[in-house]
């Protein structure tokens, strides 16, 4: 059984605020002919302005929605006051559902069942390239004469020479556009950093993304940004160093033990494809959906999604990205805890992850080597750890990636103040957090917060009856 959301957790799934405002119009059962729930699926007709209601559904297992109404917004308003009718206990239940939407069902049923055989086909394919023996020569030429039917070891040497020069020659750009910020940074450092000028910082942007660096270019850009702030001083000095810092690591990659190598990479901005870490190993498990955040960078809008998980403890962050004006992923919901397989990007300090696959909380866990999922702890607060606690987890993480921006913690037993949340310090943009101040009355609450090198970010509080508060 699917714990019912709070008000709350339905509206913040809202694309915007006049999105919540018109669903709260049609969260009424006068504007329905026809609703009704069968549990794990909402339904309804909602009358609109044509001649035919506007058909919505909800599967609150992924979650994922369909209307027939013409709204680009994701969900629209339909999907969201059916929502928030089930939210209110004004759903009735039914047995079955209309065909339309056993239709819907079964299709992404469907979908689902193909694409987790294709995950389970890559990584079968990932495990058997790994169990190739090395036969004294270049085992990437070995493996492609075999899967190639007969080819000889020096076509193999070829083909494997050619998949390398694409990257020797990005390697070799990225270098040099490292080799000349590393000169510009000795020279900001020599005369001053009140010279420090935006239009500097954009230029030498520009020219890293032309060496192909486009990680290090998006820190460069962002350095306008810390020029703008009261204490920008101290900031853009610690900004001068990590980046330093990262292209002098860059340099001596091959040094580096292979996690640290791939983190750096990877801040560099070389890319790891989709279909790469959905192929490795996944790591199952009850995760805790913190909270997210939604960024507007350039012309794109970033969606952060913060999760930690009930057995293993790990910390994961679910990105995605979407031009403005266009929906974002809305499949994790904000206080709820879902059954899944995720699958991490390669680095030290592994944080950003994919949804590999979800499964029914009934589903035998032990079977697959994962904790059992009746853990009777997996609705309410999270578990969460002493302020001490964090900081000591904060401390490992930046050892093992020191460009690490942020993290996502579960504080147990703080109490909050205006600028400050069990004695650690809140970020500027987050102080006189007054609806957790509410929310706590003086009394310790679990609160999910995102730790970044500034302060604390608050996300989501629970109170006394296990309710997630979205902050």
């Amino acid at each position: 059984m699917i714990e019912r959301w709070s008000r709350d957790q339905v509206l913040a799934l809202a694309p915007d605020a006049s999105s919540q405002k018109a669903a709260q119009g049609v969260a009424t059962p006068g504007k329905w002919s026809l609703r009704g729930t069968t549990g794990t699926i909402l339904y309804g007709e909602c009358k609109g302005s044509g001649a035919r209601p506007y058909l919505a559904c909800v599967d609150l297992t992924e979650p994922a929605y369909r209307c027939s109404c013409p709204s680009r917004k994701f969900p629209c308003k339909h999907a969201l006051g059916l929502l928030l009718m089930w939210s209110a206990d004004g759903l009735p239940v039914t047995e079955g559902a209309p065909q339309w939407v056993t239709e819907w069902v079964e299709g992404r049923a469907e979908r689902a069942a193909k694409a987790a055989a294709k995950i389970e086909a890559a990584r079968a394919r990932k495990a058997a390239e790994s169990d190739v023996p090395d036969g004294g020569g270049s085992s990437a030429a070995s493996g492609s004469g075999a899967a190639g039917g007969g080819r000889s070891r020096a076509d193999g040497e070829v083909a494997a020479a050619s998949e390398r020069r694409p990257e020797s020659v990005r390697h070799g750009r990225v270098a040099a556009g490292l080799t000349e910020l590393e000169r510009w940074l000795d020279d900001q450092v020599r005369q001053g950093l009140a010279g420090a000028a935006e239009h500097e910082w954009e230029g030498l942007a520009k020219r890293l993304i032309d060496a192909q660096a486009p990680g290090v270019a998006g820190i460069v850009s962002r350095l306008g940004r810390v020029r703008a702030d009261a204490d920008w001083p101290g900031r853009l000095l610690e900004e001068y160093a990590l980046i330093r810092l990262l292209a002098i690591a860059y340099r001596r990659r091959a040094e580096l033990p292979a996690p640290l190598a791939e983190t750096v990479l990877g801040r560099v901005g070389f890319p790891v494809g989709r279909d790469e870490v959905l192929a490795g190993p996944g790591v199952r498990d009850r995760w805790d959906v913190l909270g997210r955040r939604d960024e507007v960078q350039d012309r794109l809008t970033a969606r952060r999604v913060w999760l930690r998980g009930r057995h293993t403890g790990r910390a994961a962050l679910v990105l995605s990205f979407a031009p403005q004006g266009q929906p974002l992923d809305a499949s994790l919901v904000t206080g709820t805890t879902i059954d899944a397989d995720l699958g991490f990007y390669p680095g030290a300090a592994p944080l950003r992850a994919l949804v590999a696959a979800r499964y029914d909380s009934g589903e035998d866990h032990v079977s697959r080597g994962a904790p059992p999922a009746d853990d009777g702890g997996s609705t309410g607060a999270p578990p969460g750890v002493s302020p001490d606690g964090a900081l000591d987890e904060v401390a490992r993480v930046l050892a093992e990636d020191p460009w690490t921006e942020s993290w996502p913690l579960v504080l147990a037993g703080v109490v909050p103040g205006r600028a400050s949340l069990g004695g650690l310090p809140l970020h500027p943009m987050a102080r006189d957090p007054w609806r957790l101040i509410a929310v706590s009355g003086g009394r310790p609450l679990t609160v999910a917060v995102e730790w970044t090198p500034r302060g604390l970010r608050p996300l989501t509080t629970w109170d006394d009856e296990g309710t997630a508060v979205i902050l």
